[in-house]
């Protein structure tokens, strides 16, 4: 054993790797990402390592290797299960043969995500046992031990760390590369009778999922990361029960205090039920501190009513907690005073630093989406319908191109109910629709078949940026390389758009103004079929392969601005380009050049020449 200093995302990764894990898969989103890739950075050529092209495919993946007797781990975020749902709800029932650990990471705030979803609700759903790791140690530990716990009873199981445990680093104790675990895959055993799922075998398999959550209910009441603490102070008859970061905020709020009786729960599915009631004996009220869904506080309200305990349970459905949003340090000392009628921690304010100024997030200087959204952004009566990446900052000012967003891969199937939508109500507006090239192949694909199958005059823009960009730059199939940064087969953005039966089609880059304006109106006077356009240009903070610098100019020369031909119009500001300064004293602009990288951009804007780039004049 040895120290080491990790994030929470990596020791996971190493704690999986020290468990003898043979396959991981998984799609890239915060606050997972960085589990695939540091299992990709410390492999030994042992473990088979993908980014897959969605959580769907990337479960189906892990599934396939399980049932060989691989241990298996497949990552994503909260939202990505709602994309894995379909096999996950039958993985359930059929069981799997080797350990297969489904790793969602939740993001309470939400700080980079369009939900606040709870997975510890989705592991009663799916009925699958769910572990809660309450920091980076506890989650390196627990990997392994969810492993465990899945080929013993034959189930995936859920792994949900949240965000402040997925980022935040500590130094931790971890094994040796010697004392790792080695797992052998003996191989796939056919037996029609247990993997092949027909209705029957559901409702057999129904009922044993039943009995074994029942037995795991006991069996959790027993495992040492479910813990009443004793060390407590046994003369009060309030408790506190808790979970995951909460327990870690909890412990740093008590710390020194004559504590009240405390019940942290590790495994909120199959629920530690005698282990619980045990902590309810003699309480009067408990007060129940969870991220994000009132799980454990509805758990204690049951408890109470099955076993005829007179303990009041408050929490979120009594409001006495946040309803929603992350919990920090400080917000849980203070529900902690209000409950335990504790003086409220004092607020040093002497020597405090001035309010930081609001930062909100903008496209990058050079983002090749910018020209886009602002030719697009010029266009009246249109309704643009956006997607999930960076390019949702497309709908921020001053750009402000974007007025609707749901889901990943949504946009075009989104755009295409608008279409006969807006038919049906004679509002006379077209439809513009844009998604990111990653996102198209994770399930933008069907989207854009529906459009093709059934018909519409939507606009649907694929910006491929050539790179999955929001999370990282992580590869995706139209990049040509794997996660190790091997050859992989390119798949052709506009081939795969025309094999899907759209006639008009065309591909234009979208820093240069002109032409994405005059190929925005080749597109708006379409009105009877559906037509695609593809902006290509790579995002300008990827690491640019071979292909990209043979087929691409990038120079990246910043620009700058002639003062005495500047008139201070703003026109350039309109771009909504970072690099971009206003001297309102002296009325004119200015690039700082440590972020310019020449995109060119404003120079097109400006309506008289003020800008070039640097060397031109």
């Amino acid at each position: 054993m040895h120290t080491e200093f990790l994030m929470g995302n990596a020791a996971i990764a190493m704690g999986a790797i020290a468990a003898g894990l043979n396959v991981v898969s998984g799609y890239p989103g915060t606050p997972s990402t960085e589990v695939l890739e540091t299992t990709a950075k410390h492999n030994d050529g042992s473990i088979y390592v993908e980014w897959s092209t969605n959580e769907k495919a990337a479960m189906e993946l892990a599934a396939g290797a399980a049932y060989c007797g691989a241990r298996t781990m497949v990552t994503m975020k909260q939202v990505g299960l709602n994309v894995a749902s379909d096999p996950l709800m039958s993985l359930a029932y059929i069981g799997v043969k080797g350990g297969m650990v489904i790793l969602v990471a939740d993001d309470p705030g939400p700080i980079s995500s369009q939900t606040e979803q709870d997975t510890r609700r989705f592991a009663a759903f799916s009925k699958l046992p769910c572990f809660d790791p309450s920091g980076v140690q506890e989650a390196y530990d627990m990997i392994q031990e969810a492993f465990a716990y899945s080929e013993r009873y034959h189930t995936p199981v859920l792994f949900r760390p949240t965000t402040r445990v997925c980022h935040g680093y500590a130094s931790i104790t971890v094994k040796d590369a010697e004392e790792y675990q080695v797992n052998s895959p003996e191989g796939f055993v056919k037996d029609s009778s247990k993997w092949v799922i027909f209705p029957k075998l559901s409702y057999q398999n129904h009922i044993r999922m039943e009995k074994r959550n029942t037995e795991l209910q006991s069996v959790f009441s027993g495992y040492p990361r479910n813990r009443i603490y004793p060390e407590t102070d046994t003369a009060c008859q309030k408790g506190i029960a808790t979970h995951g970061i909460s327990f870690s905020y909890t412990m740093e709020a008590l710390h020194g205090k004559a504590a009240p009786r405390l019940l942290k729960v590790a495994t909120p599915f199959p629920f530690p039920e005698q282990l619980a009631v045990e902590f309810l004996q003699g309480l009067d009220e408990v007060l129940c501190l969870e991220e994000l869904d009132p799980v454990i506080e509805q758990e204690l309200v049951y408890l109470c009513g099955k076993y005829h305990l007179p303990t009041r349970i408050r929490g979120k459905l009594t409001e006495d907690v946040a309803l929603a949003g992350e919990n920090s340090c400080d917000s849980v000392a203070a529900d902690l005073a209000a409950f335990l009628g504790w003086q409220p921690p004092e607020q040093n304010t002497a020597d405090q630093p001035p309010e930081l100024p609001v930062r909100p997030p903008v496209l990058c200087a050079g983002c090749p989406h910018r020209g886009f959204f602002y030719e697009l952004g010029k266009r009246k009566d249109t309704v643009m319908i956006g997607d999930i990446g960076c390019y949702a900052l497309g709908g921020s000012a001053p750009l402000n191109a974007k007025d609707l967003a749901v889901c990943m891969g949504s946009a075009f199937s989104v755009a295409h109910g608008f279409s006969h939508g807006l038919q049906l109500s004679d509002q006379k507006k077209r439809v513009v629709a844009c998604m990111g090239d990653s996102t198209f192949f994770h399930t933008g694909i069907n989207s854009l078949t529906e459009v093709a199958y059934n018909g519409s005059n939507a606009i649907c823009v694929i910006l491929d940026n050539r790179i999955t960009g929001m999370t990282g730059h992580q590869d995706n199939p139209g990049t040509g390389y794997n996660i190790k940064g091997e050859p992989a087969t390119l798949i052709d953005v506009e081939t795969v758009v025309k094999a899907l039966g759209i006639k008009n089609v065309r591909t234009v880059n979208p820093l240069d103004l002109k032409a994405m304006k005059e190929t925005l109106d080749w597109a708006f006077a379409i009105e009877e079929e559906p037509s695609v356009i593809i902006t290509k240009w790579p995002c300008v903070l990827k690491k640019f392969s071979k292909e990209d610098k043979a087929q691409f100019n990038l120079d990246k020369t910043p620009c700058v601005v002639d003062r005495d031909t500047c008139i201070g119009c703003k026109k350039c500001l309109s771009t909504g380009c970072p690099a971009l300064r206003y001297d309102s004293e002296n009325k004119k602009s200015s690039i700082a050049q440590a972020d310019c990288v020449g995109c060119t951009v404003c120079m097109q804007v400006c309506p008289v020449q003020a800008i070039s780039r640097k060397g031109d004049k």
